[in-house]
């Protein structure tokens, strides 16, 4: 390691989106302004990496800010793939969809999720509906801790639905969010 570690904050160029945050000495600072590819001080490793040197999923690097202080950074990326190990767009996505997302490319044994997964797409469609049912009897005759529990069944089966088409809920929230500047 070359000098102090600097956190470096990783977002997405395009969509403004957190992606990850890292950390950065002097040597990973001065490969990714020489080579606009992120290069990140590995605490676990305790080695420089290169994102994307194993994974293929590598961020491209737009511009790098400092802070205030000169004691943290901002790196504008555009990145060639998912950006968290878990295979999600990001390492700040909701925990549920990092579970779900991990599980679609692991693909542990013993799995519900997996079990659902290599059912296919159109069994994890017919789950949602059916959960969908559920969750609107419970909304109309049940109490609340059942709508609840039923809400829950929903967004589970949902995630993994958009897992099965190969879609990052990342894009669900970007739609959502196109709608509220309406």
């Amino acid at each position: 390691m070359n000098g102090a570690l600097k956190p470096a904050i990783v977002q997405d160029a395009e969509s403004g989106r957190v992606l990850m945050l890292a950390w950065m000495d002097e040597e990973a600072e001065r490969l990714t302004r020489e080579t606009n590819e992120a290069w990140f001080w590995s605490r676990s490793r305790e080695r420089l990496w290169r994102k994307g040197e194993t994974s293929g999923n590598t961020l491209a690097v737009e511009e790098i800010r400092d802070d205030c202080d000169g004691d943290a950074l901002l790196l504008r990326v555009r990145p060639a793939g998912p950006t968290c190990h878990t295979g999600s767009t990001t390492c700040f996505a909701p925990e549920l969809w990092r579970t779900v997302a991990e599980r679609a490319l692991e693909r542990p044994a013993g799995s519900y999720t997996v079990e659902l997964l290599e059912n296919g797409t159109a069994a994890c469609a017919r789950k949602v509906g059916e959960e969908a049912v559920e969750l609107t009897v419970a909304a109309l005759a049940e109490d609340d801790d059942r709508v609840v529990e039923e809400a829950a069944d929903l967004v589970y089966h949902l995630y993994v639905l958009l897992a099965a088409r190969g879609l990052d809920v990342a894009r669900v929230e970007d739609e959502l969010r196109r709608r509220q500047l309406r």
